[in-house]
């Protein structure tokens, strides 16, 4: 990604310049994807002043060429990237002012107008929870609730929607929000039940591979939070597995392995000293 990401904005911005009319709108909106995509990964790798300007340039352009729906994904990436700097209202605020000015007539929009409203509304509840706005964030995870409803199933329809939701990955937000409050029984009693059970799965459909692997990671911070700590092992070791160069940007992980490190009282598994080490962690 990141060898390529330099090559298609410089071409997609000649494109732009070179262009005239219907082909220069086109290739307008083919670099909004651009920097889109650019601003999604610099936030995912933590240069978050470069993922800042990419994604505001990205809005910009989405909005000049009429391009609303493409303009508040944008925004959710933009949300995203306040929540991870902790700039806790400017992201609140971003979102719920998209969401409010977007919202659809549930009976007549697409299947992906409802999605982006739905993150939206995922944003807003992340950013109010982490800035003790309680009753914000209910309010929030009530309207994630009503689109992942109104869905009906995850639904992913790229680049109409860029990031998959429905009422799975709206329940999996809620489990979040029990991890973040220290209620860690609650977090593994709802962690596979209900919309997250593995028999929900064929009538509403899977989380995507990036929040499953997020939410398995909740699972196992709770798990190490009540002393179990080879079922947070395993989730671990499923992690890696499954998404080994992702578990590795993760602090949570790190955060999970070095609680094992500190509270087991048993001599550490040869697992266990792989995975500290992997996560580079000193056992």
């Amino acid at each position: 990604m990141a060898r390529a990401l330099p090559g298609l904005l410089r071409a997609s911005e000649a494109a732009v310049a070179a262009l005239e009319g219907v082909d220069q709108q086109q290739s307008m909106i083919a670099r909004t994807h651009a920097l889109l995509l650019t601003g999604k990964y610099l936030t995912q790798v933590r240069q978050y002043d470069m993922a800042y300007f990419a994604l505001a340039e990205s809005i910009r352009l989405a909005r000049e060429t009429g391009q609303t729906q493409l303009a508040a994904t944008g925004v959710v990436g933009m949300g995203w990237l306040l929540l991870r700097q902790d700039r806790f209202e400017e992201s609140e605020q971003l979102a719920s002012q998209t969401a409010a000015d977007i919202e659809p007539r549930i009976s007549q929009a697409t299947a992906s107008e409802i999605a982006v409203w739905g993150e939206l509304w995922l944003r807003v509840a992340a950013a109010a929870r982490r800035n003790n706005r309680q009753d914000v964030a209910d309010h929030a995870r009530r309207m994630a609730a009503t689109a992942g409803g109104a869905l009906g199933r995850e639904h992913a329809e790229f680049p109409a929607h860029w990031s998959a939701f429905g009422p799975v990955t709206a329940e999996a937000k809620a489990v979040e929000d029990l991890a973040l409050i220290g209620d860690h029984r609650g977090v593994l009693r709802r962690a596979d039940d209900g919309p997250l059970s593995p028999k929900a799965a064929k009538n509403l459909g899977r989380l995507s591979p990036n929040n499953w692997n997020r939410h398995r990671l909740d699972v196992a911070s709770a798990y190490v939070s009540l002393g179990s700590h080879q079922d947070a092992m395993d989730e671990l070791i499923s992690l890696r597995e499954t998404a080994d160069v992702w578990l590795t940007h993760q602090p949570m992980a790190r955060r999970v392995m070095a609680d094992i490190l500190r509270t087991r009282k048993r001599t550490l598994t040869a697992d266990m000293r792989q995975l500290a080490a992997h996560l580079g962690i000193a056992g």
